[in-house]
């Protein structure tokens, strides 16, 4: 069932679809895609067997609102998104997973809202991002290609950069991106700094953190959180990069619904 709530401090629209019945489960996604990802690589069917799934889009994405302003994407306000949609969807507690960007919206709201959350679940995910990360992820030129190309520009770059075509899908999901919001949220991401490791290492909650062995940076910093969190493990996937974190989903969901069944 699709929905939409406001975050209270700036009165962005948030769009965010709700199936299934049990413990609820928050998804969120990753850069430049929506919550349909959870849909089309068949988590939301598999999770919604036990739990409530409620999956929503981050503000810049898909169907909810896309501000130009870069302040409009710090941490704290998508974490105040995060819990304007629980509040929506009537859970004082939820379980929580994140790819990407979506994982560093979990840690960032396991250290502002612990009580909120059930457990904690990244894919691809870090507590701190590296200078030039959106460079190295898409090609160095991006904001440029953003600027002047916009998406069919950016689109252009990144499958000039692979030497490739990007599939279907992928293509697809980009290019339906506003072009100034995503750049106004990329130059937000470089900016944003690390969650400081002693507030890593509050988060108490049972966490499950995936990366692929190709992933390198995110797998060591998956490595890093879980040495520091007290209750905590690392699962690797064998031979994914980050884009292929997600899929195929039965390898993930083999570790997940295990956890989550904790």
């Amino acid at each position: 069932m699709a929905s939409s709530t406001f975050n209270p401090r700036d009165g962005v629209e948030l769009s965010y679809d709700e199936t299934g019945e049990g413990e609820p489960i928050l998804l969120v996604h990753g850069s430049a895609l929506s919550r349909a990802i959870w849909r089309g690589f068949g988590y939301t069917r598999a999770l919604s067997q036990r739990h409530r799934v409620i999956t929503m889009d981050l503000r810049g994405h898909g169907r909810s609102g896309k501000p130009y302003t870069q302040g409009s994407y710090a941490m704290d306000v998508l974490v105040a998104d995060a819990l304007a949609v629980l509040d929506a969807a009537g859970a004082p507690r939820a379980h929580f997973g994140g790819y990407s960007v979506g994982a560093r919206v979990g840690f960032s709201l396991a250290v502002a809202a612990p009580e909120r959350l059930l457990s904690l679940t990244t894919l691809g995910g870090t507590f701190r991002i590296q200078p030039g990360s959106v460079g190295q992820l898409f090609f160095p030129e991006y904001d440029d290609a953003l600027g002047s190309g916009g998406m069919p520009g950016f689109v252009a770059g990144w499958e000039g950069r692979m030497g490739r075509p990007l599939d279907p899908q992928t293509r697809a999901a980009f290019l339906a991106n506003d072009a100034a919001a995503l750049r106004a949220y990329f130059r937000q991401t470089e900016a944003e700094p690390a969650i400081a490791e002693d507030h890593v290492a509050a988060i108490s909650v049972p966490a499950l953190l995936l990366a692929g062995t190709r992933d390198t940076a995110r797998l060591e910093d998956s490595r890093r959180a879980a040495e520091l969190m007290p209750d905590a493990r690392v699962v690797e996937l064998p031979g994914r990069d980050h884009g292929t974190t997600l899929f195929p989903a039965q390898p993930v969901l083999d570790e997940w619904l295990p956890f989550l069944g904790r």
